[in-house]
């Protein structure tokens, strides 16, 4: 199922980014696992996996201390929120995963219930209703909307939190969920939202890599290619901007993407071209 600004410190999108084995890793996007679109991608080996499972539940703790001591200071609301969000990521099972979501998620409304302009707060309403989401089969529908407006509510704050994480995830929402009449799903929105993302946020790996996974979705194999070759253009620069423990897990996470989606794009038949005629 996103974030390094002087706000966030690391990714929360991911990836998401929440199409994985559940127990095996970390989700590009949390709709996707939602709705069930496909098989996923797992981290390179379990110990590394636990080792991402540790940080998390670290983080979880620190900022839940932080938030219990000041309940009322929004950046301790949206902090945990997040740190509820990455946590829940490794759960082992649905009751610990919508427990650990609930908590971000009531955090959140209690903060939105005194102040409604934060940002952070609505977006991680958002990624903790979708991981709360991922629990439910029928019931994950009915949060969908609430995802869509608190996501468009936090854009209309502030469209450049978490490197565009707003555009990005509202894209990954449209794609991933079921079309009219059960969802909102809809891959015009989905592309306007993902082009946006990637537009606001240039040189944030998830952004490209989002619209080229999009395109070999959509059996769009030139705009695959436009994507994984810009993708390829930026990856050294971003390697030099995106660095330290707290981006490990997400260069995991896009390194077996992009060479996933490039092996996908090498599958894709050529076109046949017509024989030539003989007069």
């Amino acid at each position: 199922m996103a974030t390094v600004n002087s706000q966030t410190g690391r990714s929360a999108g991911g990836p998401p980014a929440w199409r994985r084995n559940l127990r095996a890793g970390r989700p590009r996007s949390v709709f996707a696992a939602i709705f069930l679109c496909a098989a996923g991608i797992v981290f390179a080996d379990e110990a590394q996996n636990k080792i991402f499972a540790a940080r998390a539940e670290a983080e979880f703790h620190r900022a839940q201390i932080r938030f219990q001591s000041d309940t009322n200071n929004s950046t301790n609301v949206w902090q945990f929120a997040r740190a509820c969000y990455d946590f829940a990521d490794f759960a082992t099972n649905d009751n610990e995963r919508a427990a650990i979501a609930d908590q971000g998620i009531a955090a959140c409304r209690q903060s939105l219930a005194r102040e409604t302009s934060s940002a952070p707060v609505h977006y991680y309403l958002a990624m903790n209703l979708g991981q709360l989401a991922r629990t439910e089969l029928l019931g994950a529908l009915k949060l969908v909307k609430e995802m869509e407006r608190e996501f468009k509510t936090a854009a209309g704050l502030d469209a450049q939190f978490d490197f565009a994480g707003t555009e990005r995830n509202l894209g990954l929402l449209y794609r991933d969920a079921p079309g009219w009449p059960a969802s909102i799903g809809s891959r015009r929105k989905a592309k306007n939202y993902l082009d946006q993302a990637e537009k606001l946020a240039p040189g944030y790996p998830e952004n490209r890599l989002n619209l080229a996974e999009s395109f070999l979705q959509w059996h769009e194999s030139a705009g695959a290619k436009q994507e994984l070759d810009a993708l390829d253009a930026l990856w050294p620069k971003a390697q030099q901007k995106f660095t330290g423990e707290k981006w490990e897990q997400s260069w995991d996470d896009w390194t077996m993407r992009r060479t996933a989606a490039r092996k996908k794009l090498e599958e894709v038949p050529a076109p046949v071209k017509p024989p030539k005629s003989s007069q």
